[in-house]
């Protein structure tokens, strides 16, 4: 069965289960025994900080149909709330999941905690910002009792499975355990082989842009400060959605030379369902939009700008006399095999000593609001398949207001680019002039640097968008970013950071150098 036909299978299921199991419990009453009628209790959440949760919830309901008693306790958990609903529900298995980087250290505070409790229950991590070799690195030394990284929802249940029976779980564990050892010993050894410049010999490796000779001139925004996009018509966003993602979700995956929307629908394994999938989505799509159940609201604007070293300097007005926010960039480290620069976001932004006036843009886009309403709806008639089809929907409208917008800022709000034509393939392609790098991705991986924009555009009071403890947005379909017009910009990667540069990072944010420390635990090369 594909994701889909088992999620909508789920409602039945459940009713089935629930159908029979005081039948099952008589019965064993009858014969005394006091095997659970269950294949096993399952308790899982997305940790601390972090407000994703489809992929969570896709598990939850797969492990539900193959007979586990599922407690999912939510968002946001606290390490002491897990621990707490471990014991009292006495779960056989927890699972934790994450999607932003700052989870990854979360999830490493409640295996310390496991540990420290003296608990012996496998522990099993998912989300999109986990992985194999942070699991095997960061997590296995900290906890004795298991701990398995898990790819996708379709593979927790053979692993719960397996973990559950008392015979293959000793060779399941001392497998998973001898893999991990090895991948730890390989990753430490990369980091005694991988070399890295000085922070100031990786500046030195910088060419400098001429901002004064085309095609590096800045353009002039139409306006600076802010403007606000309330109650989006999601008909103009709908022709943007970018629908790969949304196949991953459901984990329909064609294969060469049918990958990809809508390539996908050709797929002699797949095509039929991912099409029926697409049809029911839009379905969706409509009665969101004619019931007016989810609100898309934005906030975008353009600053008076310039670079000092590796800081972009924002100013108050044009006069570029009292500055008024500073974002922090950081600089790739690692060696390279050719001559390229070592790039950080503020070389795209002409330096103050240029005498060059320069601007940087930003943005904050949700698809979320009025979603929780709509799944507690979909929740509450034990209809799993729409709550989860709901959530995906929002993440595909959030990025897709987002490529939206940034096509209005090129070619209209800021105008760098008035004459593009580009369609929706060469969008999603990144054809076009300028970036938009987010906060806690590759090209800034620290996700502090969102508070700065949140100040500096007063988000949550304009639109409503919230930062969590550990800098998620909420709602969680949501997506922010920077703007670069720059012809010079582009994406890149900073990679990993050598203690140099991360003690004047600290310097320059003003912060204690283990909190930075830890806000850039999967890029250090180090241990802290």
């Amino acid at each position: 069965m594909f994701l889909p036909q088992v999620i909508k299978s789920a409602r039945v299921m459940k009713k089935a289960v629930g159908h029979l199991i005081p039948f099952m419990d008589a019965e064993k009453a009858a014969s005394g025994s006091t095997e659970s009628s269950s294949a096993g209790t399952f308790l899982i959440a997305t940790v601390k900080g972090d407000v994703h949760d489809i992929g969570k919830n896709i598990v939850a309901v797969v492990l539900g149909c193959n007979n586990f008693k599922v407690i999912d306790i939510g968002v946001m958990c606290p390490c002491e709330k897990i621990m707490d609903a471990v014991i009292e529900s006495k779960a056989d298995i927890l699972g934790l999941s994450g999607l932003i980087t700052p989870s990854l250290d979360e999830m490493v505070d409640v295996a310390k905690e496991m540990e420290k409790r003296g608990l012996k229950i496998p522990l099993l991590i998912g989300g999109a910002t986990t992985s194999k070799m942070h699991t095997a690195v960061k997590l296995t030394p900290n906890y004795s009792g298991g701990v398995i990284h898990v790819l996708d929802a379709s593979r927790a249940v053979p692993v719960a499975q397996t973990l559950m029976d008392k015979v293959k779980s000793i060779e399941f564990l001392d497998d998973i355990n001898e893999t991990y050892a090895e991948m730890r010993e390989e990753f430490y050894a990369g980091l005694e082989d991988r070399k890295y410049l000085s922070i100031e010999a990786a500046r030195a490796t910088v060419k400098p842009v001429d901002f004064t000779v085309a095609p590096n001139v800045p353009v002039t925004p139409k306006f600076t400060g802010t403007r606000t996009c309330i109650d989006v018509c999601i008909d103009d966003v709908i022709p943007y959605i970018d629908w790969n993602p949304f196949f991953q979700v459901w984990q329909l995956r064609g294969r060469y030379p049918n990958r990809g929307y809508p390539k996908i629908f050709n797929d002699e394994t797949v095509g039929a369902e991912a099409k029926k999938l697409f049809n029911e989505a839009n379905a969706m799509l409509t009665k969101i939009k004619e019931g007016k159940r989810v609100k898309l609201n934005g906030i975008f604007g353009f600053y008076p700008a310039n670079s000092v070293g590796d800081d972009i300097v924002v100013y108050t007005d044009e006069s570029r006399s009292t500055p008024s926010h500073t974002f922090h960039t950081l600089r790739q480290q690692a060696e390279k095999d050719t001559d390229e620069p070592y790039m950080a976001l503020s070389d795209f932004i002409a330096p103050k000593d240029s005498g060059v006036k320069d601007y940087l843009g930003m943005f904050c886009v949700s698809a979320g609001f009025g979603l929780d309403e709509l799944t507690a709806e979909f929740k509450a008639a034990g209809d799993d398949y729409s709550y989860i089809m709901a959530e995906a929907l929002a993440d595909r409208l959030a990025e897709a207001f987002a490529e939206l917008l940034h096509q209005q800022v090129r070619k209209e709000h800021w105008g760098y680019a008035p004459d593009e034509k580009l369609g929706s393939d060469d969008l999603l392609k990144v054809q076009y002039k300028g970036i938009r790098p987010a906060c806690g991705y590759p090209s800034q991986p620290d996700h502090t640097e969102k508070a700065t924009m949140w100040d500096l555009m007063k988000v949550k009071e304009e639109i409503g968008v919230e930062l969590t403890e550990s800098f998620a947005m909420l709602p969680a379909a949501s997506v922010s970013g920077l703007y670069f017009a720059g012809d010079c910009s582009q994406y890149f990667n900073v990679g990993k950071l050598a203690p140099d540069q991360v003690k004047e990072y600290a310097e320059r944010k003003k912060m204690e150098l283990s909190v930075v420390q830890r806000w850039l635990g999967p890029n250090l090369n180090y241990e802290p």
